[in-house]
């Protein structure tokens, strides 16, 4: 009889349990990708909360919400990271690349060029 929880059984149903210190890591990988997702979702509610006198009204909304939708995508990012980790250390298999990597160096390349330009 298998003792793990239905939902451990239904998204994690073959390979061996491993090591805890190893699944205590990537669920802590995990919890940090969610901050990230949280601290972008908090500057695009921020963004959006306070006027910005030379920045238009469209603007400024378009860019809240395309930085909280930044945020769903890392925090959806890392769960199906998470997952795909944890599938990879029960069977034994290569570890995934983080696709969030690229995207958030994207994102923070973009924004720096962009606070740049605004400064000058």
């Amino acid at each position: 009889m298998d003792k793990r929880s239905f939902l451990a059984r239904n998204l994690l149903p073959e390979g061996v349990e491993p090591d805890p210190r190893f699944t205590l890591a990537n669920e802590r990988t995990f919890l940090a990708w969610t901050r990230t997702s949280l601290a972008f979702l908090a500057g695009g509610i921020a963004l959006a909360a306070f006027p910005f006198p030379d920045t238009s009204a469209a603007t400024q909304s378009a860019t809240a919400v395309s930085i909280i939708v930044i945020g769903l995508l890392i925090s959806t990012g890392a769960a199906v990271r998470w997952i795909r980790v944890e599938r990879a250390m029960r069977t034994g298999g290569p570890l995934p690349v983080p696709a969030i990597v690229p995207l958030i160096a994207i994102v923070v390349i973009v924004a720096c060029a962009i606070a740049i330009w605004s400064l000058l």
